[in-house]
């Protein structure tokens, strides 16, 4: 990885998890935030739980090269659009990695959530850019297995990146939780590589 003096290793086992706070300037990240609710195509998405169809708690849009199913709603790639294309490369750079997709989302408020999972399909290479822009949200992992390990919670900032690689899907979970403060939008992008 390149720029690593700009993150910080998170003290996780079984886990390789960096975060850079500021990785885009104030001025980038709130060029970046407006252009991203202009120009992406946000969608509604509905799953089925419990028996009924309801609405997914945040917008969500999929850009890249690859579709990708998961919650069991097959997304259909759109093509790239410049500023995702621009972000990708800074990412790529920073990170080492390279990636042929991003699932977007799109908090309205603190009631858009995203509850516990790990990204670990077969189809996903196991490194993820996680990049933010908009309301600062606190974040959590779990260990799957471990209980001892009690939950780590951070707060993701506006312009802020993670990168969670190596066996990081394989052994923890991550969520958005809900929050009853108000809270700005937030623009969240996962950049990923689908394998296949």
């Amino acid at each position: 990885m390149q720029h690593r003096e700009s993150f910080t290793q998170l003290d996780m086992p079984d886990a390789e998890v960096y975060y850079a706070p500021h990785f885009f300037t104030q001025e980038e990240s709130d060029l970046y935030l407006q252009r991203l609710t202009e120009e992406v195509a946000w969608q509604q998405e509905e799953i089925k739980m419990f028996g009924k169809q309801l609405p997914l708690p945040r917008l969500t849009a999929w850009y890249g090269d690859k579709g990708y199913t998961y919650s069991g709603l097959y997304n259909a790639p759109q093509p790239w659009l410049p500023v995702l294309l621009e972000l990708k490369e800074r990412i790529e750079a920073a990170s080492g990695d390279s990636y042929n997709s991003v699932l977007l989302n799109y908090y309205r408020h603190g009631q858009d959530s995203m509850g516990w999972h790990s990204d670990d399909e077969k189809s996903l290479a196991p490194g993820i850019a996680s990049v933010s822009f908009g309301g600062e949200r606190g974040f959590a992992f779990r260990h799957r297995k471990r209980k001892d390990l009690p939950a780590l919670k951070l707060t993701l900032q506006h312009g802020s990146l993670l990168l969670m690689q190596g066996t990081t899907q394989q052994h923890w979970q991550h969520q958005l939780p809900k929050t009853s403060r108000p809270i700005p939008p937030r623009i969240n992008l996962t950049f990923r590589t689908i394998i296949g």
